[in-house]
Formats: C-alpha cells, structure tokens, sequence
C-alpha cells in the first residue's frame, strides 16, 4: 500500500426521508491523503434518498439513486444526475428519472460511461438508463424483472436485486437477487440499451447476496451474503460469462452466535474487506492471488452502529465506514504490513450515512 500525496473529494450518499434524519441530501468533503484529515465542501441539497453514489468514468458527473416508493409523482424510485466542479467539489443538479422499480439501492456505470445500471430493491429489478454526453441521463431502454423467492420467511419472500455490477470485460453485467438466493449474469448490448439473460448462479439457501467485486486480475468475483453473514468465492471465466464456486468464509469470529447483517465489500491490494452490521465490524482477508481464496485476518469494531457502506481511498492510506444507525464516518488508516485497520480518532458527524465514494484529485 504506497502512500501519495494527492488529496480526494469524498462523497457521502445518505437517507434524507427516515425518520430522525437530519441529512440534506449528498455531503462533499475533502481528505489530505497524508493525514486523514477531513474538511467540509459542500451539501447537495434536495436529493432524496440519495442511499448509493456512483461516479462516471469520465469523472465529470455523479450519480445517485433516489430509493424511494415514488418519485416524480410516479411508482418507483429515482436516478440523480449532478456535474462535479473538479476543482471545489461543488454539486450541482443535472436531471433525474425513473428507475422503474420501487426502492432503487444500488447504481453502476458500464466501462464507455454510455449507460447506467440500477438495482431496485423491493421492484426486484434492474434497470439500463442511457446517459447523454453532457451527463444527463435519459429514460430507462431496459428493465428486466426478477423472479423467486427463498427460505428466509421474511427477507426473501419475493425477488429483491441488491445490486448490478458490469465486468472487467465490460460484456456482461451481475446482478445480485437476495430474495431469489441467486446471481443473474446478463449479456450487455451497449448499442441498443439492453440486457439478454446470460446465465443463472443459485447459491446457498438464506444466504441473501447483495454486493459482489471483481479481483483486480479478472479471474474472480467475490459475493457478500447478508443474511447468512458470508462471502463467496466463484472463479470467473471472462470469455464464457460463467462463474464457478471455489470457498465460502464467514464474516464473523469463531463462536459468535448473535444476529449479525453483511453490507459491503472492498478490495485494496492483497486485502479483502467487508463489513458487519450488528456485530458492528469490519472483517478483513488475505487474498491468494494463485487461487483467489480467502484466508480470514480478523475483524476489527467499526466504531459505530451498523456499517453499511465504506471505502477505501485510492492511495491505499484509509478506510472510511459509514454508520447508518449512529450518524458518524468513522476514519481508519490501514496497516501496510498486516492489512489491519487502525483507529485514528477522526470521525465525521453525518445524519444516516450509508455509502462513500472517494474522488482522487488530478
């Protein structure tokens, strides 16, 4: 983990519309790479819900689900579009539309920054949004519906996609369904806007998927199960569009028996991270780069109540974890040697923080 001294934009999704939040809409701060130090940029007023955050790949422009019920006085929730000033940091509203899909959680943006991939939670669908050049988005060319259900008697009585991430060969897109136990890999066809079902991966009953990330060398994909506290290991074969499983860890220590939530996962040199809600940790793994397995470090507390998102920033320095549950950003620097995070004693105080995503400066 190389340190560098460029500083990062930092932007933090939160919930503006649960009940007690004091939040506006997206926070933008600024961190000093060196010291971790934190200082206030700006505050994306109006943004509803704005609980997952992505940036384009041109890094001129943000995107953000709205998840909500309805939106625009229609059913479902919503996308933001906002320009990033890349020298101040400032927010400044684009367009938004439709997700098409109830409770939008989750956004990505395929490799050409043409289009925008969206997982509806509780409309148990994903949806492709075309995006302009000048980075607004445009109505949605595909939805495609999920369906199925699992064994837990209240979280997977239905389909609910959890996310949608395009792979590094930027043909195929994996949706992650918790309702249904089961990834769904679709065909890209980035010329007309659609997705064409590929392939279907079931995995264990209850395990509830949610976020999935790509090795850095493309062999692998590694799933975080929330509701069976877990992550999967699956070799990917690029050319086919096939995963296969190779190990399953758990996120927790040996002998904890408490109710636990898995959130998020990252990966930052040979590390693996993820995080607990309940447990209220953040677990790390050291990466075979030979066989891709996992081998479990240990966890460390969070600092507050249930991680849901985090990040690590691009140097490699520090890992931020966002608490939906006690309004704070908890920053810790990461052990080069070990992997381990350290508490450093800086926090932000943010109203129901949820996702992060850090912005190197040029």
């Amino acid at each position: 983990m190389s340190a560098t001294s460029k500083d990062s934009f930092v932007f933090i999704g939160t919930y503006t519309e649960k009940e007690g939040s004091q939040s506006k809409g997206i926070y933008v701060y600024r961190m000093d790479s060196s010291s971790g130090e934190m200082s206030f940029v700006w505050e994306a007023k109006g943004v509803l819900n704005p609980s997952y955050l992505e940036i384009h790949p041109e890094r001129r422009f943000l995107y953000a689900v709205n998840e909500v019920q309805s939106f625009g006085g229609q059913d479902g929730g919503g996308v933001t579009a906002l320009s990033i000033d890349l020298v101040s940091g400032e927010l400044n509203l684009l367009n938004a539309y439709s997700s098409q899909g109830k409770d939008p959680c989750y956004i990505s943006i395929e490799q050409t920054g043409r289009f925008a991939l969206v997982a509806n939670y509780s409309g148990g669908n994903a949806a492709m949004l075309p995006i302009q050049p000048d980075g607004q988005l445009g109505p949605a060319t595909e939805v495609v519906q999920h369906s199925g259900s699992s064994v837990h008697p209240e979280r997977q009585t239905a389909p609910f996609v959890h996310s949608i991430v395009p792979d590094p060969t930027n043909r195929f897109a994996i949706a992650a369904d918790l309702g249904a136990d089961k990834l769904v890999i679709y065909a890209m066809d980035l010329e007309h806007g659609k997705l064409k079902e590929h392939a279907e991966i079931k995995v264990e009953p209850g395990a509830g998927p949610r976020h999935t990330i790509f090795h850095p060398n493309q062999k692998y994909l590694y799933l975080i199960n929330e509701l069976n506290s877990t992550i999967t290991v699956f070799h990917y074969d690029s050319r086919a569009g096939s995963l296969k499983e190779i190990q399953t860890i758990s996120t927790l220590p040996p002998g904890f028996e408490g109710e636990n939530l898995c959130a998020d996962l990252h990966i930052y040199g040979k590390y693996l991270y993820g995080s607990n809600r309940k447990h209220d940790s953040i677990a790390w793994y050291l990466i075979d780069e030979d066989t891709g397995q996992l081998t479990y470090q240990g966890e460390v507390p969070s600092g507050g109540i249930e991680p849901r998102g985090f990040a690590i920033d691009p140097t490699g320095n520090f890992l931020l974890a966002a608490h939906e549950r006690s309004d704070n950003v908890i920053i810790f620097q990461l052990d080069p040697a070990t992997g381990k995070p350290l508490k450093t004693g800086q926090e932000l105080k943010v109203s129901f923080p949820v996702c992060v995503k850090f912005f190197q400066l040029e």
